[in-house]
């Protein structure tokens, strides 16, 4: 199954005294299991559009719609045999320390 990993800041970090985890040591592990499809970094809020039709009418606004402290900065994308490996994965990633990951399953077209 495909899980989205939202990869977003968080204003309560972890403050153990632990070491932070490696991005790389995390992308080379996951790729190497063949868990990896994608994934990138995102640019700051300040460059994020958002677009809404209303009344026929579509609106465009600088910025991101969420009204926020904590922001969306990156995804991946994980090819995972249950939401336990998918957790498994993301509790590993440099970013559950220090922000917060959201994983949400793919829900394709053809399944109600």
């Amino acid at each position: 199954m495909k899980y989205m990993m939202f990869v977003a800041t968080d204003t309560t970090p972890d403050t153990s005294s632990e070491p932070p985890a490696d991005i790389e040591t995390w992308f080379a592990d996951v790729e190497g299991r063949g868990k990896w499809v994608t994934g990138d970094r995102l640019r700051p809020v300040e460059d994020a559009t958002t677009v809404r039709v209303r009344s026929g009418e579509t609106l465009v606004t600088d910025g991101p719609f969420t009204e926020s402290k904590d922001w969306i900065i990156g995804f991946d994308v994980l090819e995972c045999e249950d939401l336990d490996e998918a957790i498994e994965i993301a509790s590993k990633h440099p970013m559950a320390r220090s922000g917060r990951l959201e994983l949400r399953p793919f829900w394709p077209m053809d399944e109600g």
